[in-house]
């Protein structure tokens, strides 16, 4: 019988955000804390404790819009912590992510805002279907997430009932 392989994908990109609609600092490496977030990032606590977004999704959602190769549109300017390449997050509510040394539980979508349409007029429509804003998520452990990291879906950690205990 052969082994089921799970995909791997690596970090390509890393930001903090220093202020809610600050801007978004891009960095080689972040330390994370479990149960809060990134360390110096904006958003702490709750279930939106880091976001991802996949980079094919991304040069998906610019060819739409009309804008693929566009430099002027980075993913920065989604507004996500991690930028992934090589997983993908369509329906992963629940499943355990391992970053590097890292878990996280993905706890949702991230539904685009209008902030998107300030980037490209037609861009938040063409992010909300299947996943197409990226996950939030919590973290599972201390460490540090680096650019270039492995990424993978952890079907061996039984992923813990934090959606019941999460602080405010």
């Amino acid at each position: 019988m052969s082994e089921l392989v799970l995909p791997q994908g690596v970090i390509e990109q890393i930001w903090l955000k220093r202020a809610k609609r600050g801007p978004m600092d891009p960095v080689a490496s972040a330390r994370v804390r479990s149960q809060r977030g990134l360390v110096g990032n904006a958003n702490q606590g709750g279930r939106r404790q880091i976001t991802l977004i996949e980079a094919e999704r991304w040069a998906e959602h610019l060819a739409a819009v009309g804008r693929e190769g566009d430099p002027s549109i980075g993913p920065v300017r989604r507004r996500a912590n991690v930028l992934v390449r090589g997983i993908p997050l369509v329906n992963s509510r629940g499943r355990v992510l391992r970053i590097g040394s890292v878990r996280v539980q993905i706890a949702g979508e991230t539904k685009p805002c209008h902030q998107m349409d300030e980037v490209v007029p037609g861009l938040q429509a063409v992010m909300k279907s299947a996943w197409g804003g990226g996950a939030f998520a919590m973290i599972l452990d201390d460490g540090e997430i680096a650019v270039g990291d492995l990424i993978s879906w952890d079907e061996a950690s039984e992923p813990p009932s934090l959606f019941d205990r999460v602080p405010a």
